[in-house]
């Protein structure tokens, strides 16, 4: 039988002579034997940290929730979270702080912290292209300069002034530098973020201040690293500027070498497959021995994992690494930090109200020189005035990387407690109110401006009509191709197709910056270029962009009268449409062309390819001031072409929309390999048979009968002219089905706010609205239809609405409205 841990310290001690030391502990502090052997498991240390987890995350997550509205960065709802967990709140309560976060549990929670903090820094580090500074011009070097010397001199002064005030006891020289580190400092990640939420990311603006914040953050480290050998060597210059000098040999060496093997790890790994898992586990298991070295020579272990993540190409690896442990940092270790950060925070210990005050003056004084600062940087570098002023709201952007170096200067005493909590405080209320002036400030003023027949159906034949076509992968490419092909662009009368390739943008700032270095080069992307981080990773998705970028670069040189110009736009699906829009606005482009939210099995059967695309449609739909159209594919790129002859047919009600096909329909009609129809639905309401004349006229002198006429007298080609005279939406659908197997594509109006009896009550069927019901009817699975079908939106005129007559059908005028 096992002896107990009692027995088994008995005998070592008696094994032992009386001179040697003796260690106790509790052998069972680990893991209790649980609750029915009547112990509690909070008395033990694993159980105990476990709950103590759970409450961190759901409180965090409660706060993130409650206080969603408010649109803030997450760093503001998990610092709230330790606000809340800390003694400001419920660490209060005797019962609570006892017996869920003991004293003795602390040193657990803030080792877990400190290791999930390490690894953050490594992923910023990754993030993070250090050759960008090497290639950083005269601009940016001009815009860094001028916005640190306002917070330099502030920060000298006011910790000369303040430090016998409210840092006594402390080494005046190291709070000094690290109140200066702290004013200069702004948050790269946070920054970046911004920047994508606005659009602004590879704009020239973007450009400007990410380069720039990279500068003042290395400054601030440099900072950070004399500041606590200063304060730990008692105030000693010289030991102070040998950690410096240390910590400088100490990066210079980690870069080289972790660059060169990361290099070598990239040459052993084949194109387009993943590192191997051993490389990973190796590297993972250097950014804890580059932290060991960097605390064991005096910096700081986060110091160390940030100089190896700056080591670490960007690129497919770093793409790697940051998915490989990203989540898990970000979404479990992380939130430690914030409440750990928390559990310092304590507001009663605020006992001088005019310190607060006075650090508020010094904060809010070093904000308003780097806005002033970059003001005279705009004007010097004949910005606007406008840019300027987000150029100084952008350079005061704070977050995480803030709130680690005060815990940096409260772990090394360089801070009090009440001059931590604060500069903390501050901090919250700083990043809470600069995130919706950057937002009002920085972003575009672009209106969603609607120029008057921007349409196909008004655009002169004879000029470069412009499209902006759309795709989520390059499986949808193949269709657009043939679609754009059978639309017969020709020398007289060109296309310029704007391909522009739409990734979700996830939300983690992760190749940020490496994807903006990279599309900045074209100044065609301007602020329609995020970055990407999307589930499938940095490799699938360049792999994709450059298919997809060959495949209409290969169409356009064996196509005449084409040119392409292939863009990739990163951004998340709510805001999307946003950029989607504003590129046909810049590009002044008469038609967008949108996939369907569904792909076609191999089965034949459509499955939802993202629903979020869904709702990216309907917003274009629903803002754009050109005409839209959203073609649901049903391998269209096949059908004509085994056939040699593409059979389409043109879907007529009447209305603006089906004006606006008519218009689109008569540019296929040319194509010596499409054989177009054009069917005209016409009422049968009269008790004789005979259909009503109804002229459908608008604002702009239109009407369907003149447009057909016209059709008709410009030679519509070779199409066939056909019209049906229908009584109902049930005869409308019986029709349509005997035209079934006879068409590779249909083309039909959306016939937005029309109320026809030709289609009455199919839009209480209607699975998806947006595409008309007669869009909607030819896309359901039910119609057993394989032919691929192109729904239009004429697109709206801001100078007046519309009122229309159709066989007693009446499209009612658009609400006020974006676009409209």
């Amino acid at each position: 039988m096992d002896s107990t841990p009692s027995q088994f310290l008995s005998d070592l001690a008696s094994k032992n002579s009386s001179d040697a030391p003796l260690v106790c502990y509790a052998a069972t502090m680990l893991s209790s034997n649980g609750m029915l052997q009547n112990e509690n498991p909070l008395d033990f240390t694993f159980p105990l940290f476990l709950f103590q987890l759970i409450i961190i995350l759901i409180t965090s997550r409660l706060t993130a929730f409650i206080l969603k509205p408010l649109r803030q960065p997450r760093y503001i709802y998990e610092i709230l979270g330790g606000f809340i967990l800390g003694p400001t709140l419920m660490g209060r309560l005797p019962a609570f702080a006892l017996t869920f976060f003991p004293l003795r549990s602390l040193l657990v929670i803030d080792s877990m912290a400190s290791i999930g903090l390490v690894f953050f820094m490594f992923i910023v580090g990754v993030e993070i292209d250090p050759d960008v500074v090497r290639r950083v011009g005269r601009r940016s070097t001009l815009l860094t300069f001028v916005c640190l010397i306002g917070p330099i001199l502030i920060g000298v002064l006011a910790g000369i002034m303040l430090h016998s005030r409210i840092q006594d006891g402390t080494q005046r020289g190291a709070f000094v530098t690290f109140l200066c580190g702290i004013l200069c400092v702004s948050s790269f990640s946070m920054l970046a973020r911004t920047l994508a939420d606005i659009k602004l990311i590879a704009s020239d603006v973007g450009r400007l201040v990410l380069s720039s914040v990279m500068i003042t953050n290395g400054l601030a480290w440099v900072l950070m690293v004399f500041s606590t050998a200063l304060a730990q060597s008692k105030g000693k210059p010289l030991s102070a500027i040998w950690a410096v000098i240390s910590g400088g040999v100490f990066s210079v060496v980690v870069y080289m070498a972790v660059r060169r093997a990361a290099r070598w790890v990239q040459k052993r790994t084949p194109e387009g497959e993943e590192v191997a898992e051993l490389h990973v586990c190796v590297i993972l298991v250097g950014v804890m021995v580059a932290a060991f070295a960097a605390d064991a020579i005096g910096t700081h272990a986060i110091f160390g994992a940030f100089v190896y993540g700056l080591a670490v190409p960007n690129g497919p690896l770093g793409e790697l690494l940051i998915e490989k442990i990203g989540d898990f940092i970000e979404g479990l270790l992380l939130p430690i930090f914030f409440a750990v950060s928390g559990f310092r925070t304590n507001l009663y210990s605020i006992v001088d109200a005019g310190a607060v005050f006075l650090l508020l003056i010094v904060v809010i004084g070093a904000a308003i020189t780097k806005v002033a600062g970059s003001v005279l940087a705009a004007f010097y570098m004949e910005m606007p005035f406008h840019d300027g002023i987000s150029l100084g709201l952008l350079m005061n952007t704070k977050g995480i990387v803030e709130l680690i170096l005060l815990n940096i200067g409260w772990d090394k005493m360089v801070l009090r407690d009440q001059t931590f909590t604060i500069l903390v405080v501050i901090s919250v209320i700083s990043t809470t109110l600069i995130t919706p002036l950057v937002n009002v400030a920085a972003k575009p003023s672009r209106r969603y401006v609607a120029y008057k027949r921007r349409t196909i159906r008004w655009w002169n034949p004879e000029s470069e009509l412009r499209m902006l076509v759309c795709a989520h992968s390059s499986r949808e490419v193949p269709s657009l191709i043939s679609l754009l092909d059978i639309s017969h662009p020709t020398k007289r009368s060109p296309f310029f197709v704007y391909a522009l390739y739409l990734v979700e943008l996830t939300g983690r700032a992760s190749t940020l910056f490496v994807v903006n270095t990279n599309c900045s080069s074209s100044s065609s992307l301007e602020s329609h270029c995020g970055a990407p981080n999307a589930g499938g990773g940095f490799i699938r998705h360049q792999t994709e962009s450059e298919h997809i970028s060959h495949a209409f670069e290969s169409y356009e040189q064996h196509a005449g009268g084409v040119s392409v110009q292939s863009l990739t736009a990163f951004s998340q699906y709510p805001s999307m449409h946003e950029d989607v829009i504003a590129l046909s606005e810049d590009k002044h482009c008469a038609l967008i062309i949108l996939p369907f939210h569904k792909h076609q099995t191999i089965d034949g059967t459509m499955e939802v390819t993202h629903p979020a695309i869904r709702c990216l449609n309907k917003n274009v739909l629903a803002r754009s001031s050109c005409s839209v159209g959203i073609l649901i594919d049903r391998s269209l790129a096949g059908t004509g072409a085994r056939a040699q002859r593409y059979a389409v047919a043109l879907l007529f009600f009447g209305g603006a929309d089906d004006r606006e096909a008519l218009a689109y329909a008569d540019r296929l009609a040319t194509h010596p390999g499409v054989a177009l129809t054009v069917v005209r639905f016409l009422p049968c309401i009269s008790s004789d048979g005979s259909r009503r004349q109804d002229r459908m006229v608008d604002v702009a002198g239109e009407n369907d009968d003149e447009c057909l006429a016209q059709f008709q007298a410009d030679g519509g080609g070779e199409a066939e002219y056909v019209e049906r005279l229908v009584g109902n939406a049930e005869e409308t659908v019986a029709l349509l089905r005997e035209m079934e197997g006879r068409y590779d594509l249909y083309i039909v109006g959306i016939g937005e706010g029309m109320l026809s009896p030709l289609t009455a009550g199919l839009t209480e069927w209607s699975e998806c609205e947006e595409l008309g019901p007669i869009g909607d009817l030819l896309a359901s699975p039910d119609f057993g239809s394989r032919a691929s079908v192109l729904v239009l939106q004429r697109g709206k005129y801001r100078e007046g609405s519309e009122i229309e007559m159709s066989g007693g059908a009446v499209v009612l005028p658009m609400p006020a409205g974006p676009g409209n």
